[in-house]
C-alpha cells in the first residue's frame, strides 16, 4: 500500500470513529470538558499524596501496597446468625470458603511483612524511645474471640466474587458483604456477656451488624453525625435484624455529633468502637465519586486529624474505668493513625483519665494465615493489603481505660 492510500485510510478510520462526523452540524455540540470532567481528578491527586508520604513510611514495600490498593479489593461475607445462617454457611463452604474466625479453619500462618524503617540513626533512635515509653504499659493478656461473629472469604489468592446475598423465609438477608479487615475491630473489642456497646461512628452499618451477631450485648447504642448515612445504617439493620430486635429498649440509634457526646453521657460503657472517618485510602485511590482529595474537600481533610482526635477522646470519656475503647480507620497514614492516638493518651492525662494500651499480638498471631499485618508498629496494628490477601488498609488500637 503506498503512503498517500495508507494516510488516507488511517484518515478516514479516525472519522468513523468520531461520530461527530457524522452527526449534522446544526446538531453538534461542543463538549464542555471543564464542566464535565476535573482538570486534575481527585485520584490522581490522592495517589501523588500516597507516593510523597507512605514512599517514605513503608518504604521497599510501597511500590506492592500500591498496586494492590488499585486492584480489587477481597471481600469478606459476615454471616447473619439472625437469618438461616445453618443453610447459608454450608452454602458458602461448598463454594470454597472458609470461616477465618473459627479456630479450626485457620490457615498456615503468612510470612510477616517488615517494612524497612526510613531514616537515618536518630529517627529509629526516636522511634525505639517511644516504643519503649508506651510499651511498658501495654498488657498483654490473651484475647477471647465471639465464637458468634463467623465471616467467610475465599482462599488466599482467589480472586472470586460473591453472589448478592438472598432473602431466607423470614426476609432476612443471609451475609453482609464488606471488607473482612473491617470485622477485626469489633473482635478487638472482645464484647462480653452483658456488655453495655456504643459505636460512635456507625454508619454504613457493618461494624454494628458485626457487633449484633455476638448476642452478647445487653445495651447497644449506635450514632453517626451525618443524617444520611444513619439513614442508611437503618436500612442495613432492617434487611439483617428481626423488627423485634430492632424495637426493643436494647438497641438505640442515634444522629449526633460525637465530638459532643461526653455533654450528655460520661463514664458509661463497657466498649466504645471510634471507627473515626479518614481518607479511605482505597476509596480515594479509586473512586472519583465522594473523594475526600477533591479541591472543594480540601479544607475538611486538613481537618481528619484533629476531628479523630476528638473523636477518640469522647469515646474514651464515655467509657466507664475498666471498660475498653478500639480506635480504627482504613488509612495506611501515621498522621491519622498512631499520632491520633498519642495526641488522645496526652489529652485524657490532662483531664485525669488514664490508660494502658492493651496488646493485639494474639489477634495478629491468630489471624496471621489470612491478613497480611504491619510489624513493629508503635501503637495498635495495621492491616496491609497485599495481591495475595487484598483487605485493608485497617489500623486498630485497643485502649483499657484504668480510672
Amino acid at each position: 500500500m503506498s503512503a498517500p492510500a495508507f494516510i488516507n485510510t488511517a484518515f478516514l478510520l479516525r472519522k468513523i470513529r468520531d461520530l461527530r462526523s457524522l452527526t449534522p452540524r446544526r446538531t453538534r455540540v461542543k463538549t464542555k470538558w471543564a464542566t464535565s470532567l476535573p482538570r486534575y481528578p481527585a485520584t490522581n491527586m490522592a495517589l501523588q499524596y500516597f507516593d510523597a508520604t507512605y514512599s517514605l513510611q513503608l518504604g521497599r514495600l510501597w511500590p506492592s501496597v500500591r498496586c494492590s490498593l488499585l486492584s480489587e479489593r477481597k471481600y469478606g461475607a459476615l454471616l447473619n446468625n439472625f437469618s438461616d445462617h445453618q443453610a447459608v454457611a454450608s452454602d458458602l463452604q461448598e463454594q470454597g470458603c472458609w470461616d477465618f474466625v473459627s479456630p479450626a479453619q485457620l490457615e498456615a500462618p503468612l510470612s510477616p511483612i517488615r517494612p524497612e524503617i526510613e531514616g537515618g540513626p536518630e529517627d529509629v533512635a526516636e522511634r525505639s524511645e517511644l516504643k519503649g515509653s508506651h510499651g511498658s504499659n501495654q498488657d498483654n493478656s490473651p484475647l477471647s474471640l465471639s465464637s458468634n461473629i463467623r465471616c467467610f472469604v475465599f482462599p488466599r489468592a482467589d480472586i472470586t466474587r460473591f453472589k448478592s446475598a438472598r432473602p431466607d423465609q423470614t426476609r432476612l438477608l443471609g451475609y453482609y458483604l464488606m471488607d473482612a479487615a473491617s470485622v477485626l475491630p469489633c473482635l478487638a473489642l472482645d464484647v462480653q456477656e452483658g456488655h453495655s456497646v456504643l459505636d460512635l461512628c456507625a454508619a454504613p452499618g457493618g461494624k454494628t451488624l458485626a457487633l449484633l451477631q455476638t448476642e452478647a450485648i445487653r445495651f447497644l447504642s449506635v450514632n453517626d453525625s451525618s443524617v444520611a448515612r444513619t439513614s442508611r445504617l437503618k436500612n442495613v439493620l432492617h434487611s439483617f435484624v428481626p423488627k423485634h430486635l430492632l424495637s426493643t429498649d436494647r438497641l438505640r440509634v442515634t444522629s449526633f455529633d460525637g465530638t459532643q457526646w461526653s455533654e450528655f453521657e460520661r463514664n458509661t460503657y463497657d466498649r466504645v468502637l471510634v471507627d473515626v472517618p479518614c481518607t479511605t485510602d482505597r476509596h480515594s485511590a479509586t473512586e472519583e465519586d465522594n473523594n475526600i482529595f477533591s479541591k472543594i474537600r480540601t479544607g475538611e481533610r486538613k481537618r481528619l486529624p484533629q476531628l479523630q482526635t476528638d473523636l477518640l477522646l469522647a469515646g474514651i470519656k464515655a467509657a466507664c474505668p475498666g471498660g475498653e475503647v478500639v480506635y480504627s480507620t482504613c488509612t495506611l497514614s501515621l498522621l491519622q493513625n498512631q499520632y491520633v492516638v498519642q495526641q488522645a493518651l496526652h489529652l485524657a492525662r490532662q483531664e485525669g483519665i488514664h490508660l494502658q494500651v492493651v496488646s493485639l499480638q494474639p489477634l495478629v498471631r491468630r489471624l496471621g494465615g489470612t491478613f497480611h499485618f504491619a510489624p513493629d508498629l508503635l501503637l495498635g496494628e495495621m492491616v496491609v493489603p497485599h495481591l495475595t490477601a487484598n483487605f485493608g488498609p485497617l489500623y486498630m488500637c485497643r485502649l483499657r481505660r484504668l480510672c
